[in-house]
């Protein structure tokens, strides 16, 4: 599995908005300075943040962005799929749409197998507990194996 630059910075800057005094709200050039993230390109993620309905924004000097709902609320998996879709696909399909035949038929459950780790995983985190460096028993233990940091 692949995590693209927009579900990174999109995880990043909603866990910069959980994290923001008083529940925000934050300007993008803040937060864009804030991660490194280039401006325009956070503009666009956070539009397709508000339109997923994960953020709201106002405009004004007194605007910015801020959670639309409380970050307890809202999962990593809710955030990739708000700027990049289904979180597994398979040639841009969704794996039980697939379909094999022959000796490549255990394919299509290998595919459901991983899509259903990547969202018990992903829909397991909330934004809050990575705000407040809460990640869940489950998710830390898979980090404690040595083999986990390293690439094979």
């Amino acid at each position: 599995m692949r995590i693209s630059a927009r579900a990174d910075y999109a995880v990043c800057a909603a866990v910069l908005l959980a994290a923001a005094p008083d529940g925000g709200p934050l300007k993008a050039e803040a937060m864009a300075e804030a991660q490194d993230i280039p401006h325009k390109f956070l503009e666009g993620i956070l539009g397709d943040m508000r339109r997923g309905g994960l953020v709201r924004s106002q405009r004004g000097g007194n605007g910015g962005y801020w959670l639309a709902r409380p970050a307890e609320s809202i999962s990593v998996a809710d955030v990739i799929r708000a700027v990049d879709g289904p979180l597994v696909s398979v040639r841009g399909v969704r794996p039980p749409e697939l379909s094999y035949t022959g000796p490549a038929e255990p394919l299509q459950p290998l595919w459901v197998a991983l899509r259903a780790g990547v969202r018990q995983i992903l829909e397991g985190v909330t934004i809050a507990a990575i705000a407040a460096d809460r990640l869940p028993e489950g998710v830390c233990a898979l980090t404690e194996d040595p083999a986990a940091w390293t690439n094979p």
